[in-house]
C-alpha cells in the first residue's frame, strides 16, 4: 500500500505520494505536471496573493505552469522564466550560480534571456513556484531577480514544507510536512 499526505490547499483537496529522498528523509511530493485543475486552482489563489506585483518570475519547470495561470489571471501579458540550461535565444543574457535545493543535491545555475532581464528590470516582481523546502531555489530566483535589476517583491508558493512554513519573508498556499 503506498502512503499518501491528504492535504486542503486552499480549498482544493489533494492527496499526495509520500516518497523517499536518497537522504533518508521522506516528502510529500507534490507534481503539477499534468494535474490542470489543480493547476488552475493553485495559480487562481495565487493571483489574488501576487496582485500588487508587476511581474512574474518562476524557474522551469514546475513552476511554469503556475506562472502561466498567475500571469493570465493578473492581465500580464509576459511573465519571466529563469531556465535551468542557456538556449540559443539566451546569448545576451545573464546566467547565475546558486546551492542545490533538497531533491537535486548539487550547485545549479539559472539563466535568463535579455527580453526577460529587460522585462522584469526595475519593477516589483513575485517570484512563483511549487514548493518552499530548504530556500536554496529561492535563492537562485532571488539572485537573478537582483542580478536583472528587479526588485523581489513577494515570494510565493503552493506549499512550504517543514521548516520553510515557518518564514516571515514567503507566503504560500498551504503546509507540508518533511517525514
Amino acid at each position: 500500500m503506498n502512503e499518501t499526505y491528504k492535504i486542503n490547499i486552499d480549498g482544493y483537496q489533494a492527496e499526495l505520494p509520500i516518497l523517499p529522498l536518497p537522504s533518508g528523509i521522506k516528502i510529500c511530493f507534490f507534481n503539477l505536471h499534468g494535474a490542470s485543475e489543480m493547476t488552475e486552482h493553485c495559480g487562481k489563489s495565487l493571483a489574488k496573493l501576487l496582485s500588487d506585483c508587476e511581474v512574474l518570475i518562476t524557474a522551469e519547470s514546475k513552476g511554469l505552469q503556475l506562472c502561466h495561470v498567475a500571469s493570465r489571471e493578473l492581465n500580464h501579458k509576459f511573465y519571466a522564466v529563469a531556465r535551468k540550461s542557456k538556449k540559443l535565444y539566451m546569448q545576451d543574457g545573464i546566467e547565475i550560480e546558486y546551492e542545490s535545493s533538497i531533491t537535486t543535491g548539487v550547485p545549479q545555475k539559472l539563466y535568463l534571456s535579455k527580453h526577460d532581464v529587460d522585462l522584469i528590470k526595475g519593477k516589483k516582481v513575485g517570484i512563483v513556484d511549487d514548493v518552499i523546502s530548504t530556500g536554496a531555489s529561492l535563492q537562485g530566483l532571488e539572485k537573478i531577480v537582483e542580478t536583472a535589476g528587479g526588485i523581489v517583491y513577494k515570494k510565493a508558493f503552493v506549499l512550504a514544507e517543514g521548516d520553510a512554513a515557518d518564514r516571515k519573508d514567503v507566503i504560500y498556499l498551504a503546509k507540508i510536512p518533511l517525514l
